[in-house]
């Protein structure tokens, strides 16, 4: 692993963790949302994270298509170059339901539907995700420090 390699792995996972700071502070806001557009209460929203590959094995031969390089049975492992974010999908658990019949949204049996976001699960959701950014800063930071005492051993 080179030295920029190390670099853009800590990168991406910059950018995942960002993305999923951002969908955490929008759930969060959305917290009482008891009426979306696609009509029914805000649905919570988590961002799926994958292995990222830069589509060649370690070798710098491609992977064919449709293989699983992935899979435990794969021949050759690809060289991976840290993580992305596959996608951003709805929570299924079940709305929050609360007794208000004099609430113009309430259901005919007297609930309301809100959010099945839980505030406190959002808060260590996102500070795990600040803990893993500030990870990422760090081992760019060293390896920052690295490349520096290198070259100065190499001035030497």
């Amino acid at each position: 692993m080179g030295f920029y390699s190390s670099i853009e792995i800590s990168a991406s996972g910059l950018s995942a963790e960002r993305l999923a700071m951002d969908v955490i502070a929008n759930n969060i806001a959305n917290a009482n949302t008891t009426r979306t557009p696609q009509g029914g209460a805000f649905k919570r929203q988590l961002v799926v994270f994958a292995q990222k590959s830069n589509g060649t094995n370690p070798d710098g031969s491609p992977i064919p298509a449709g293989a699983d390089p992935f899979s435990p049975n794969a021949a050759v492992k690809p060289s991976v170059n840290g993580v992305q974010a596959v996608g951003i999908v709805n929570d299924p658990s079940p709305d929050r339901l609360v007794f208000d019949p004099g609430n113009p949204e309430a259901d005919a049996r007297g609930y309301v539907h809100y959010p099945n976001v839980q505030i406190v699960k959002e808060m260590v959701d996102m500070m795990a995700a600040s803990r893993a950014y500030e990870a990422n800063v760090a081992a760019i930071q060293e390896a920052r420090n690295m490349g520096s005492a290198d070259l100065a051993l190499l001035r030497s």
